[in-house]
């Protein structure tokens, strides 16, 4: 006999909540003229983590060829330059342009915006639960 689960069965809800929010959060940031992976990418590049385009793609979790394609689109819009790194002629190194800079305080306050809203009534002991809980759950799915 199978039992029903009461209510919204908690993947669900987290993967609607995660959609909603994931919606929100590049809405704000096109209206930056950015995108999630834009984000990602120059906020990895500004403060330093990885700058050969190999590690990039790997301390990001992406794929090279997709990492390769939205660096195209940087590299256009005037965001980032890529080079061939004087020490491994197989390895490209990529940097912030003066306009991607910018582009990153732009997001960058749009972020710290967004997260206002989103903790906007929620306390600091409500936040510490969820990142706990978050955690815990990610731990479980994992399994």
């Amino acid at each position: 006999m199978r039992v029903r689960p009461r209510g919204t069965p908690v993947g669900l809800k987290l993967a609607m909540t995660a959609k909603t929010v994931g919606a929100a959060f590049n809405a704000v940031l096109a209206a930056e003229g950015g995108s999630a992976p834009t984000w990602l990418i120059l906020n990895a590049l500004r403060h330093g983590r990885w700058t050969a385009q190999r590690d990039l793609a790997r301390g990001l979790g992406i794929e090279s060829p997709t990492l390769t394609r939205h660096l195209d689109n940087l590299e256009r819009n005037g965001l980032v330059v890529r080079q061939r790194s004087d020490g491994d002629r197989r390895a490209v190194r990529v940097e912030l342009t003066d306009a991607g800079e910018e582009a990153h305080e732009r997001m960058l306050a749009a972020v710290i915006a967004f997260n206002r809203r989103l903790r906007a009534g929620v306390g600091r002991d409500e936040l510490q639960q969820l990142d706990a809980l978050l955690d815990r759950l990610a731990q479980n799915a994992s399994r």
